[in-house]
């Protein structure tokens, strides 16, 4: 958020100096909530513990506790406690009927006001409405959503005219060699399937 509004800043042509106490929030030592730990949050985990954060996880499952001890991650049984305690929280689950509008209303009331909610998963995820409200009551302090619904957003829609949110247009996958990654496995599960061998990334349904 401060790094998008500090390079608004610095490219415009109105500036004429830069404030002194222009102030943004400490990650290092601070609390990292992720909803939903599985392979996706788990590199979000591995990531969050170089900067030495604290990392709390809710997830329908909770990990070995060999997998927890090496990014120093705390499982809590109920998002409650996750969303009481967390500075940041980032959603990484799948939307399924139980994780559409998981955030809402109630979910953000728990949140601390001081916090900011990180959506990478999809847009359903979260009740757009409440988060609305939420940011303009200040009952959390920002919100950076990758994911919204509809995509993209309508150009009158009210998150679009906060100035606490960050929204970017579905890039947590966008570079070169992450799509080349995709392409690849694509490419051999077809050859796979082509051969009559065993699918390398075969999803079983549940």
């Amino acid at each position: 958020m401060y790094l998008h509004a500090g390079c608004q800043i610095a490219m415009s042509p109105d500036t004429k100096h830069f404030a002194v106490d222009w102030l943004g929030v400490e990650v290092t030592g601070a609390t990292l909530g992720i909803i939903g730990m599985g392979s996706i949050g788990y590199k979000v985990a591995q990531r969050a513990r170089a900067f030495n954060m604290r990392i709390l996880y809710h997830n329908r499952n909770q990990r070995r506790k060999e997998e927890e001890e090496a990014v120093g991650a705390h499982y809590c049984a109920t998002m409650k406690d996750l969303l009481q305690q967390s500075d940041f929280v980032m959603l990484v689950v799948n939307l399924t009927p139980e994780t559409h509008k998981l955030i809402g209303k109630k979910e953000l009331g728990l949140m601390k006001p001081t916090a900011t909610l990180i959506n990478i998963s999809r847009g359903a995820v979260i009740d757009q409405d409440a988060l609305v409200e939420a940011l303009q009551n200040k009952t959390i302090r920002a919100a950076a959503l990758d994911v919204t619904y509809p995509e993209p957003l309508p150009r009158d829609h009210p998150l679009l005219n906060l100035n606490n949110i960050i929204v970017t247009p579905h890039i947590g996958t966008a570079t070169v060699q992450a799509i080349r990654m995709m392409a690849e496995e694509a490419i051999a599960n077809m050859l796979a399937v082509l051969n009559d061998q065993p699918i390398p990334s075969e999803v079983f349904p549940k």
